[in-house]
Order: structure tokens, then sequence, then C-alpha cells
């Protein structure tokens, strides 16, 4: 796998990204550029520009771990939450699995995907080794942050649903792709900047 990434870079400052890029935002991209390439060598790129434009959407365009909320601190985002919850902002859920357990920890989403529920912080401390129950903020970690996402989307570890199914030598289900993170949750604008990172690739 060989990108060109001065005219990668150049291409994404166009579309997806507004114009500019930060130094912030080029250095998570590259992370994400980087472990795909390990992870994945020889890899679909269709494959890698799905990922970009899942980091994309999940952090606000950051390209950076980010915290549900893009609260501060999880006492933020917690309060954020309650507050959502409260007012029925978030009708999908059904139990606050963002709220602090016995242990005092909390799974609220964290991460380049965002990670929620205990279950799934086990999951991926088992794929990637890393223990994320022990310390769920190690999942806004940049490297476990870059792992969970590039693994979780290859091995279908989030919805059981891997990009292979979506990507493939007969294949490329841009909108169906979204049920490996979330459902058909705002698929077809994630399509949309799926397409644009896999234009800058190629």
């Amino acid at each position: 796998m060989v990108i060109d990434r001065q005219r990668f870079f150049a291409e994404i400052r166009d579309n997806p990204f507004p114009e500019r890029l930060s130094a912030r935002q080029v250095e998570g991209t590259e992370l994400v550029l980087n472990e795909f390439e390990a992870r994945a060598p020889g890899g679909d790129l269709r494959q890698l520009a799905y990922i970009l434009a899942t980091a994309f959407h999940e952090t606000a365009q950051t390209m950076q771990p980010v915290r549900e909320t893009l609260a501060a601190s999880d006492d933020a985002a917690i309060r954020i939450l309650d507050r959502a919850f409260a007012t029925g902002r978030l009708g999908q859920v059904r139990t606050p699995y963002w709220r602090r357990d016995a242990d005092g920890k909390s799974w609220l989403g964290r991460g380049l995907v965002q990670l929620t529920h205990k279950r799934n912080y086990q999951t991926m401390s088992d794929v990637i080794g890393v223990d994320l129950v022990a310390q769920p903020e190690r999942a806004l970690e940049p490297q476990v942050s870059a792992a969970i996402l590039i693994e979780g989307m290859l091995r279908g570890s989030f919805t059981g649903r891997r990009l292979s199914q979506y990507f493939d030598a007969s294949r490329a289900d841009w909108e169906g792709a979204r049920a490996i993170i979330n459902g058909n949750d705002r698929a077809a604008l994630l399509a949309g900047y799926g397409r644009a990172f896999h234009a800058a690739l190629t």
C-alpha cells in the first residue's frame, strides 16, 4: 500500500475538511493512516477511507480522541448526558450507561469512535491487549484509540458487522457500512465523507 500523503492531505483540505487543516487534525489523521498500514498491510483503501470517515464524524472533525458530548471531563460529560436524558433527548437510551458504577467508573463514550458500555470496553480490552476495564480513560489515548477504531471495524467488534461485509471485490456499500457502528444513523452523510477520503487516497 503506497499513499501519496502530500496529495492526500491537499485533497482532504478541500473535502471533507472545510478549507484548512490544523496541526492536530493532521496528527490524528496520520495516526490512523499509520495504524491501518501496520495492522492491515495491503488493506482495501475503501475500508481505510470508511475508517477515516468514522473518526471524522465521531470526533466532530477534530481527528483526536474525545469524550461523548466533547466535554473536558467525565463529570462534565455525565452532567450533560443526565440533562439530555431527563428532558427526553436520548429517546433511544433505556439505561443511563454513563453514570458511575459501584467502582466509580463511567462507561460513557470515549475515543476516535465512541466506545460505550462496560461490555464493549471489555471486548476491546481483549482485542487490543489493553485493560480498558481497569482504566477506561485509556480509550482517550491516541494510540489506544486508533487501535480500538481500526481493529473494532475490521473485526466487527462493535455490532457484529465488519468492513469486509461492505467492501470486497464485488461491492462497495458506503451507506450500509454505517451498521458497523450505529445502524443507519446519518448513513448518507458518512458515505459522503468516506467517498471523499477514498478519492483523496486514490
